[in-house]
């Protein structure tokens, strides 16, 4: 089975970047079996239509507004992730759903999806996440090799010469 983890989020927007910066921490701390592809699926939109399709399994990591305070963390599961298309000014307002829509269209979904999401607290723009978001990491990237390891994929901590190679 191909699994897909992708990490969403804008690196420029303090905490909106999170899935980014989660999925680049497990690319570099981790070797992972080769059925599992790590993508830094950023602000790609629609482009990311190609990296779903023909995947099994999918796993985001993205900032999610909740409605709850800050750092909290959410997992959804296949129709619990919203996929609906909205009106938009631009094609940069292309989010998650739209595109988890445009997957259903085509009949492109994964049969298995999980979001696992985080309550940002700061969007103003900036490079670092906030300190709030910035504790959460471990518990982020844990998730997501627990995860993992429910879907039988199997991720090795790599030694510290491995991941600086």
């Amino acid at each position: 089975m191909v699994t897909a983890v992708i990490g969403l989020g804008n690196i420029l927007l303090r905490d909106e970047g999170v899935g980014v910066h989660v999925v680049n921490a497990v690319r570099e701390r981790f070797s992972c079996s080769p059925e599992v592809e790590i993508i830094d699926g950023g602000t790609l939109g629609l482009d990311l239509l190609p990296l779903i399709e023909g995947k099994d399994r999918l796993l985001l990591v993205d900032a999610i507004d909740f409605g709850k305070e800050p750092g909290y963390i959410g997992v959804l599961r296949d129709d619990q992730i919203p996929s609906t298309i909205s009106a938009k000014l631009s094609v940069h307002h292309i989010g998650l759903s739209d595109v988890l829509y445009a997957a259903k269209l085509l009949g492109v979904t994964p049969s298995d999806m999980r979001l696992i999401g985080i309550q940002p607290e700061s969007l103003e723009v900036g490079l670092d996440v906030t300190e709030c978001i910035g504790g959460k990491m471990e518990e982020l990237i844990g998730l997501l090799i627990i995860t993992l390891k429910e879907w039988k994929i199997e991720c090795a901590l790599q030694s510290p010469h491995e991941s600086s190679a």
